[in-house]
């Protein structure tokens, strides 16, 4: 068994390769360009920085990097998960209560159009800059989309089909968990998403607007200090962040609903 799987395993990764060559390439001529656009263009280093020079002054200051990388890390998970953990029931809580639909999504709604960068100022006044006004700041960011997209997943289902289950002497329960629940999963992983490449975003900004540390504390410093070779490092780390957590949500969403069709395509 294990002889059949390890041929396939390797067949999956050649093929990883194949599709993923055309990104490969532009990833390896966009970087060869921005090496030796900086030289001919006689661009100052102070204004741009070679991609080799990023590397070599970003591995000479790679323990702080890693360090602010961890405390970016805490606060957009944190900010994430408890995200998560709120605007699922409040989302359910919604999608089944009129009252509820008719008094607190329209508020959510407005809430929504309100830049929370906007608030950041107010929560470290409040809070100081510590922890826990950085989390607040990305919780805020992502748990608008992920109760909207949760109030749409659950509204989704026709009644038809819940009456159809309920004909077949299946409870409320059986009916949530076999029925309601799956099909709401492909929505609700769509503000997983968004929610995932915003999360960064916001511990960075709320980093900039007032922290000690972090990303965003040490991009904005070197550049201050006219370092943009590592105020790239530091972007990079960022970036990395945020592919982290969005590979995760991605995995999660292909371990839950692999029978989706947005998960078989992008399988294949």
């Amino acid at each position: 068994m294990a002889s059949s799987d390890k041929p396939s395993l390797l067949m999956r990764a050649s093929d990883t390769i194949v599709r993923s060559w055309m990104f490969i390439a532009f990833f390896i001529g966009f970087f060869l360009f921005w090496e030796y656009a900086v030289v001919w263009f006689d661009i100052p280093r102070y204004i741009l920085t070679p991609p080799s020079l990023i590397v070599q002054k970003g591995a000479a200051d790679l323990d702080r990097l890693l360090y602010y990388t961890y405390v970016t890390g805490l606060e957009t998970v944190l900010g994430y998960v408890v995200a998560i953990v709120l605007a699922l029931p409040i989302g359910l809580a919604i999608a089944f209560s009129t009252i509820l639909r008719r008094t607190i999504y329209p508020f959510l709604v407005c809430i929504e159009m309100v830049p929370k960068i906007a608030f950041a100022p107010l929560f470290i006044s409040w809070l100081g800059f510590g922890l826990l006004p950085k989390v607040i700041i990305v919780f805020l960011v992502c748990f608008f989309p992920i109760v909207l997209n949760a109030i749409l997943a659950f509204n989704s289902l026709s009644e038809e089909l819940t009456r159809f289950a309920r004909s077949t002497g299946a409870s409320v329960w059986t009916t949530f968990l076999k029925i309601r629940l799956p099909a709401a999963l492909p929505q609700c992983f769509v503000g997983f998403k968004y929610a995932a490449i915003n999360a960064t975003v916001g511990a960075a900004i709320a980093e900039f607007i007032g922290s000690d540390e972090g990303l965003g504390f040490y991009i904005q410093i070197v550049t201050g200090n006219m370092r943009p070779d590592l105020a790239f490092a530091g972007i990079f780390f960022l970036t990395l962040l945020g592919l982290g957590l969005f590979g995760i949500v991605t995995l999660a969403e292909r371990l839950l609903i692999p029978w989706h069709i947005s998960v078989r395509r992008t399988a294949h």
